[in-house]
């Protein structure tokens, strides 16, 4: 397959001996070195605190899956970028995501869908990704949810995806 489009080159792991340590990191948190690692291998300080990041995100938060994926989702519609949205389906319906709520999070405007919860959540990701500026009436609503740790984990979620998507989307990654 061809990836002329991306805008740097791709790294074939296993080329550069700096980046073993790097590579073999992401290997045993993804278990492969994925297109979008082959395009942060350019710069290994970003491609490991990318890992770094990207991983406590995923998979060392208090964030329930299915509310993870939903927002990863939302974030990838709203900022254009349908590689991070095709990469994350297949979570999404792991982490319990019915394909009508995958549908959903495609629409200008959300649905009925959601559950009230889901709906406070990505509606917290619209106001993030769309105006940067949250109203304090929806931070009120999601302190009825989620503790301090808790808001501080969501609210980095939605901002880690929107930089991966913007990252994706600058740098033309794409099938």
């Amino acid at each position: 397959m061809s990836h002329d489009h991306i805008r740097v080159p791709l790294v074939q792991p296993g080329t550069r001996a700096e980046l073993a340590e790097v590579e073999s990191r992401i290997m045993a948190e993804r278990g492969r070195v994925s297109l979008l690692y082959q395009v942060l291998l350019n710069s290994a300080p970003i491609a490991s605190g990318w890992e770094r990041m990207l991983t406590a995100v995923r998979n060392q938060t208090g964030i329930p899956a299915d509310l993870r994926e939903l927002v990863i989702l939302r974030v990838a519609v709203l900022n254009g970028a349908g590689f991070e949205f095709d990469a994350h389906v297949p979570h999404a319906s792991r982490a319990g995501v019915a394909a009508d709520k995958i549908a959903a999070t495609r629409q200008p405007a959300l649905p009925d869908a959601f559950t009230p919860l889901e709906r406070l959540v990505l509606d917290l990701t619209d106001r993030m990704t769309r105006d940067i500026v949250v109203p304090d009436e929806v931070m009120a609503s999601l302190r009825e949810h989620f503790d301090a740790r808790g808001l501080v984990e969501l609210v980095a979620t939605v901002a880690a995806y929107n930089m991966v998507s913007r990252f994706l989307v600058a740098l033309n990654v794409a099938h």
